[in-house]
């Protein structure tokens, strides 16, 4: 999807404003290790996707406390937005982190499986 400078700057307001009612408004500690990694807003801005990351061992707790507090974080982003509509947040965690984690291992595996060797220059005496 083609994607406009003033959607993504919506977008990127939206992800902002929610990672700082995060860190200052909201205190349940099931949240305080969870980073707001995108946010997209449809164009209407009635609907609001936030993608997070966090933990492994913490992503049903994690989960289960964004839903609890998505109508506290909703209001509280109203209050800082100058939009006509407060948008509905749906929490969902961005598995770009484990991609990138599980090729990162991959690829130390390989290095270490199969060492990459450095041809010698020639001249040298």
């Amino acid at each position: 999807m083609k994607q406009g400078s003033s959607n993504r700057k919506v977008n990127e307001q939206a992800r902002e404003v929610i990672a700082s009612i995060l860190l200052f408004e909201i205190s349940d500690p099931r949240l305080s290790m969870a980073t707001i990694t995108a946010c997209e807003v449809s164009y209407d801005r009635s609907v609001c996707n936030v993608f997070y990351t966090c933990d492994k061992k913490r992503y049903e707790s994690t989960a289960a406390a964004f839903q609890k507090a998505a109508g506290r974080i909703r209001s509280l982003m109203a209050r800082q937005l100058s939009w006509r509509v407060a948008p509905q947040l749906r929490f969902m965690l961005d598995p770009s982190v484990d991609q990138a984690e599980r090729i990162a291992t991959a690829l130390a595996h390989e290095a270490e499986r199969a060492p990459v060797h450095m041809p010698e220059e020639e001249g040298e005496d």
